[in-house]
């Protein structure tokens, strides 16, 4: 047990809800850039500036969610908010963080019912739908880099690729998983597990922890029993299933969305691809996208009042994961096998995305020689001249409004 330094006893001081909440909504405001931007402004912010948690403590925070699925940046955000003022910073964090652009989206959503009345609007919406394209190929492009660094995980994010693509999209989406974790086990084993150098202190009770887990298993398996009874236990089913599976980054809900809203027929592909290109144009985490489709959702009770329970539901499994594993973590990460496994499911998550790439990315929004020309352009900005993201969406938005009105 390395004896505390001076960080560590600033990691043990207490603070109020409300001071996490303004030091959050700070942040929920002007984060612009994705999950891995996201936790630079965390360091920045937290490390440090308030000094509320130590440089070795904050990586391994960092490693625990990463290791997790769900939405990294937000499940850091929570535990500095759990450790900083109990269950209700943890709460003040996840609101500062995330309400901003998910009130941004629904307003979008609200919006966007109107554009499709003019030329320009449908421009728009066109041109948006081009930046989901570009946007999704740089980080398919990113991640197989950091993901798939040798030829066994390559292979793995082909054949889950190929599972994806050939199977039934949900059998396809959870085998690609489920292979990833058995071939990570056989084939990922040669990095070493963690070491004890390292030690993350954020006290949660291991009896808290195992009823967490047990929530979290409960609401993935009861809902689609339930599931003909109501309209609404099947949008919660949905989008919490997609929160649950999602391994390797914000961009991997995508797919995982599209098959729990598009293939009932509740969001139409144009609607859906507009509002991802436009959840690139705001701060905050992506998974707030799903407050955009809560309130585009038909049937349902659409804008805000929609809004609110798949955006609940989407963030809901990686937080009872994350308070689950925090009891376990010290043992857990020095498990080969364990590292094995997530290496494997990292790889997998490639794949899945490199097919939503495919279908329904490219294949709804590309249509043209020029709608191709525009997100290679768009691609080349984002990796080549290291552009923002808001910076491609309003191009984006832009170009297609000018083709609109040319056409």
């Amino acid at each position: 047990m390395i004896r505390p330094d001076s960080a560590s006893a600033t990691e043990r001081r207490t603070g109020t809800s409300g001071e996490v909440l303004l030091a959050f909504l700070r942040l929920g405001l002007t984060s612009f850039g994705g999950p891995v931007a996201h936790l630079g402004y965390f360091h920045a912010e937290f490390v440090t500036r308030r000094q509320w948690i130590s440089e070795r403590s904050y990586a391994e925070l960092v490693g625990l969610c990463q290791f997790l699925p769900g939405p990294a940046s937000s499940q850091v955000g929570f535990a500095l908010g759990l450790m900083r003022a109990g269950p209700l910073g943890a709460l003040a964090a996840w609101a500062g963080f995330t309400l901003p652009s998910a009130l941004l989206l629904v307003i979008f959503a609200v919006w966007a019912g109107h554009l499709t009345a003019t030329v320009p609007g449908t421009g728009m919406l066109h041109g948006l739908k081009l930046v989901a394209v570009a946007i999704v190929a740089q980080a398919v492009w990113g991640m197989a880099r950091s993901l798939c660094p040798d030829r066994e995980r390559a292979g793995i994010a082909l054949a889950a690729l190929a599972a994806v693509t050939l199977l039934p999209v949900s059998f396809g989406q959870i085998g690609a998983i489920l292979l990833g974790a058995g071939a990570g086990l056989w084939l990922c084993r040669g990095a070493p597990g963690a070491s004890h150098a390292d030690e993350l202190h954020i006290s949660v009770p291991r009896r808290v922890g195992l009823l967490c887990l047990v929530l979290f298993t409960a609401l993935l398996l009861l809902p689609p029993f339930l599931a003909s009874h109501s309209h609404a236990v099947t949008v919660f089913d949905a989008f919490y299933r997609a929160g649950a599976l999602v391994f390797g980054g914000g961009h991997v809900v995508l797919p995982l969305l599209r098959e729990g809203v598009v293939t009932p027929g509740w969001v139409s592909d144009d609607v859906f691809l507009a509002g991802y290109g436009a959840a690139q144009a705001v701060p905050g985490p992506l998974f707030t996208f799903a407050a955009y489709l809560g309130a585009v959702l038909r049937p349902g009770p659409g804008g805000l009042a929609g809004a609110v329970m798949p955006l609940l539901a989407v963030f809901l499994p990686g937080l009872l994961l994350l308070v689950g594993a925090l009891p376990f973590w010290a043992t857990l990460r020095t498990r080969p096998a364990a590292q094995a496994a997530i290496r494997g499911v990292n790889a997998a998550v490639v794949g899945l995305l490199g097919a939503a790439l495919y279908s329904p990315v490219w294949t709804s929004a590309v249509l043209t020689p020029l709608d191709f020309l525009l997100v290679l352009s768009g691609f080349l900005l984002l990796v080549v001249w290291r552009a923002a993201p808001l910076l491609v969406v309003g191009l984006g938005a832009a170009a297609g409004v000018l083709l609109a009105l040319m056409g």
